[in-house]
């Protein structure tokens, strides 16, 4: 399912036009809006939302406002552009800006992306043959936003037909999440502008006649709901629809599997999924669903090709909450006749499955990190690939071949960039074929990155991973940024970010707290962290600030957090639980007015979440919703220097959450602590579209935290 794996004036214009011409002169007030209550009552309650009217994006008040609030934010922070345009030099530093992915190959052709120092978007190319063949462009988003003249721009899906000769691409032109399906012919060039308009993007697969073409639309609400087949040349208005999903908890979604020879519907919520499969070479092809629908149980499925149609391996929580994996022949005997292959292990998550022709790869996560185990399929027997480091992340790269004994993996950690290997399974041999290059320098030794652990409440306990410079000592005195997010069982993994490194090689203590409502200690971390348990997440996070700054790796006086999202709402949630802990807070698009927007099914994803956060016309989930709601819990208190980002297009956190919080919290707080809102105009979730505005984006965000923080403006190894 998709998820959300943002006391204010009424501008008259003369004064806007004032403020925003003034140059910032003005701007030493914040901007301040009327207060204009819509009454409601839910469970002998009274509600009052005093900034309702800010829903109205079509108001120009509204715009104006948004407008007014980045002139202030933008007032208070220019003593930092110097420090901005350092980060975004030392970001850009990290970056090889003209780069080239390594191939894959796939059906004949290598298939890659490269990158061109100055150009916003990667550009997707194939060789035919070998890499010495001509290059043939595929997808140039750089020339088509200069050709359309677009301000954003993003592929959120494409598929290749089986031939290799079809390419079909989503694009969002807005970050609203709405899109056009583009179709190029490979062989002749020609390229078909529009051929379906206004769906969703989240689902698009070829047929194996590479004439017909799958996807999906959604409802009012925008949950995917229905699956369409598509003829390519015809009027997309009589388009066939497969799949319809009544249910509002689910969102449907359409691909085909590596195998080539089924399209595969799946439909979800947070706790049941069903499974339909259909014969891709037959474009007439009925579904039939693989193993039904179980409340509660949720399952996917992978195609290995064979005798009787091959083999259906299923990944599913059914009696096994961390998963386990079942087999059946295609075509013979009842769909309930499965067999298993892996048994449940309440030790380890498996996360997914990778089918090939003598071997599954198995993602799982044990005591919190990732692992690949290789299983040979006939016999059984399995051995774990072994990494350099423990604290690292490994995940399966880009595999499109179902005949292979070859793996191409990609491996991190918080101190090594992402790297991409070869494993050969016979030899269980790592070849190394491409670490990303950091222009600037990178010496992984010069840092050092381990796991604590903190004690919850309850007495769980919670792992934190810390990373530093080398020469930092916790004695309390270095600043210190907490990183959490907590939410559909996602997990935080100890990736590597460039972003990081700027606060790192200042002396900053970077820090990630894997709380309860991820995924990273197995499923019952995700259910603890979840409807009535949710407020674990926020305990468990200021658990870990408590950690940090008992064991001398911070200070409240130097200790800022920073969530994005859901994660936005554990910020929110926690500085009104424990403003004290810290003296700063960055809440990224933040799913904070929580109450209204899932008492509201018109908004995209209320309905798919209810089994996440829970439905608050039940009064027993309206009762936990409204013990931790950011909005509605905003009090007459001081609260840390606080700055939230949102997007005026963003379909999952809408502009208003973020905009009425910072309303509530200015009418409300009790100190002189900074408040800014800054709204990205022009874009949704994600924020910017391409490479170099989304980096000024963030080296603005990191140039806020760390003047907060009392940080050197100068990176420490350029002073030593």
């Amino acid at each position: 399912p998709m998820h959300r794996d943002h006391r204010f004036g009424l501008f008259v214009a003369g004064a806007l036009l004032s403020l925003l011409l003034s140059g910032g002169a003005l701007c030493a007030e914040p901007p301040i809006a009327a207060q204009r209550p819509v009454v409601s009552k839910i469970h002998g309650e009274e509600r009052i939302d005093p900034y309702a009217w800010l829903r109205e994006k079509e108001n120009p008040e509204v715009i104006a406002y948004l407008e007014a609030e980045n002139a202030y934010t933008a007032a208070m922070t220019g003593h930092l552009e110097g420090l901005q345009q350092r980060v975004y030099d030392e970001l850009l530093g990290r970056l090889l800006e003209t780069d080239t992915s390594v191939p894959v190959r796939h059906g004949g052709y290598w298939y890659y992306y490269r990158t061109e120092e100055g150009l916003d978007y990667p550009v997707w190319c194939r060789r035919a043959g070998t890499m010495e063949a001509a290059e043939q462009v595929l997808i140039d988003g750089n020339a088509l936003t200069e050709e359309l003249d677009l301000e954003y721009f993003q592929v959120t899906s494409a598929d290749l037909d089986p031939s290799h000769t079809m390419l079909a691409f989503s694009v969002d032109t807005t970050g609203y999440e709405t899109v056009d399906v583009w179709v190029q012919n490979l062989a002749t060039g020609e390229v078909m502008r529009d051929v379906l308009r206004d769906v969703s993007p989240w689902g698009l697969a070829w047929g194996g006649d590479g004439q017909t073409l799958y996807y999906t639309r959604f409802d009012a609400s925008k949950r995917p709901d229905r699956v369409y087949r598509h003829r390519l040349g015809s009027d997309p208005s009589g388009d066939e629809l497969v799949a319809r999903e009544d249910d509002v908890r689910f969102s449907i979604g359409v691909g085909r599997t590596r195998s080539d020879a089924l399209v595969v519907i799946q439909s979800g919520s947070t706790t049941t999924s069903e499974v339909w499969i259909l014969d891709s070479a037959d474009g007439a092809a009925q579904k039939r669903s693989v193993a039904g629908r179980t409340p509660g149980v949720r399952y996917s499925v992978e195609h290995a090709p064979g005798q009787d149609g091959g083999w259906l391996y299923v990944t599913t929580d059914d009696g096994a909450p961390n998963y386990k994996v079942i087999r059946k022949r295609l075509n013979a005997g009842p769909f309930e006749a499965w067999g298993e292959v892996i048994a449940h292990d309440p030790e380890t998550l498996i996360q997914s499955i990778d089918v090939f022709s003598e071997h599954l790869v198995v993602s799982e996560r044990r005591e919190g990190l990732r692992k690949l185990r290789v299983l040979e399929r006939a016999t059984g027997g399995s051995h774990t690939i072994e990494m350099p480091e423990e604290i690292s992340v490994i995940g399966m790269g880009a595999n499109p071949d179902f005949e292979t004994g070859v793996l191409r993996l990609n491996y991190q950690s918080p101190i090594t960039p992402n790297s991409v290997y070869d494993y050969d399974i016979a030899s269980r041999s790592l070849t190394l074929l491409k670490r990303d290059v950091v222009p600037s320098g990178h010496t992984p030794e010069d840092y050092v990155v381990y796991r604590r652990w903190a004690v919850a409440p309850d007495g769980t306990r919670i792992p934190v991973t810390i990373a530093y410079r080398k020469g930092i000592h916790p004695d309390g005195t270095a600043p210190c940024l907490l990183y959490a997010y907590g939410s559909y069982g996602a997990s935080m993994d100890p990736w590597y970010s460039n972003s990081v490194y700027p606060f790192i090689d200042r002396g900053v203590v970077y820090a990630v707290a894997h709380v309860r409502g991820g995924g990273e200690m197995g499923r019952h971390w995700k259910e603890e962290g979840r409807l009535e348990r949710k407020p674990n997440t926020f305990t468990d996070f200021i658990a870990c600030a408590e950690m940090l700054i008992e064991e001398g790796y911070a200070h409240p006086e130097r200790l800022a957090i920073e969530g994005g999202s859901a994660g936005g709402l554990l910020i929110g949630a926690v500085i009104n639980m424990r403003p004290d802990l810290f003296c700063a807070a960055h809440a990224a698009v933040p799913f904070v007015d929580v109450v209204n927007t899932m008492l509201d099914a018109s908004i995209p994803l209320t309905t798919g979440e209810y089994e996440e956060w829970g439905n608050p016309n039940d009064p027993e989930s309206y009762a936990v919703i409204r013990s931790y709601s950011p909005y509605d819990n905003v009090r007459a208190q001081a609260y840390p220097n606080l700055l939230i980002t949102a997007g005026l297009n963003d379909p999952r956190v809408h502009y208003w959450e973020p905009a009425k919080w910072a309303a509530l919290l200015r009418a409300k707080k009790t100190c002189d602590n900074l408040l800014l809102l800054k709204t990205n105009m022009g874009a949704g979730h994600g924020g910017a579209s391409g490479r170099y505005g989304r980096y000024e984006e963030v080296a603005f965000e990191i140039a806020f935290l760390l003047d907060q923080l009392g940080a050197p403006e100068v990176p420490l190894r350029e002073t030593e």
